[in-house]
């Protein structure tokens, strides 16, 4: 995705921050719960992220103000809630966990499958681009491999009994060649269809997201 996206990247890395302890001594001590919550719910997490604070500080006999987290994490969903970050959300091709208000869900909702939908065409664009490489690379290999087969057959140094087994891998060999060509050929015209539709899909939402 280029810088037209912007935010995404940030939204898809802040979300992927729950697997170790989430708060260290000092900041389970000196955390500002509403604040903890309100960063919580500005990053879209769940309700259970205050349980994996709750482990952690359980560590150091710290136990979280259950009410100011609260009240800080629903300030926090509100910033996140907006049909902008639930574009980026989806373009990025993160989750949505369904934490957004009931008034809130359906414009992020909507914008979060707006921005899944560019993901997935963006998605298909770049899956034929790596296909084809895979293609090519494959290409260039079965054709050095041909050329040292056929250099084996020339040379004077290879048994008689090898080049029949020589020329039936210059067979299978040449008979894949044409089958990657023709791959490729195939892939290009997907990948000619899916730039068209990607293309198109953009312009459709652009004056509402870009």
């Amino acid at each position: 995705m280029n810088s037209k996206y912007s935010g995404i990247i940030s939204i898809v890395s802040l979300l992927g921050l729950s697997g170790c302890a989430t708060m260290s001594a000092d900041e389970c001590a000196l955390g500002d719960w509403h604040m903890i919550g309100y960063e919580d719910g500005s990053m879209g997490y769940t309700a259970d992220r205050l349980s994996q604070h709750r482990r952690a500080c359980a560590k150091h006999g710290v136990v979280p103000d259950l009410v100011a987290y609260q009240e800080g994490r629903r300030d926090g969903l509100r910033h996140f809630c907006q049909p902008s970050r639930g574009f980026n959300l989806g373009a990025s091709g993160g989750q949505y966990n369904g934490v957004c208000p009931g008034g809130m869900e359906p414009d992020f909702v909507d914008a979060f499958n707006t921005g899944q939908r560019l993901y997935n065409l963006q998605s298909q664009v770049n899956n034929a681009n790596y296909q084809i490489y895979a293609r090519e690379a494959e290409l260039e290999r079965t054709e050095n491999r041909i050329r040292q087969v056929e250099a084996d057959l020339i040379s004077s140094e290879t048994p008689a009994e090898d080049r029949a087994l020589r020329m039936n891998d210059l067979k299978e060999l040449s008979e894949r060649i044409g089958e990657i060509k023709a791959e490729i050929v195939d892939l290009i015209e997907k990948r000619v269809i899916y730039e068209r539709q990607l293309a198109h899909y953009e312009a459709i939402i652009a004056d509402t997201y870009y």
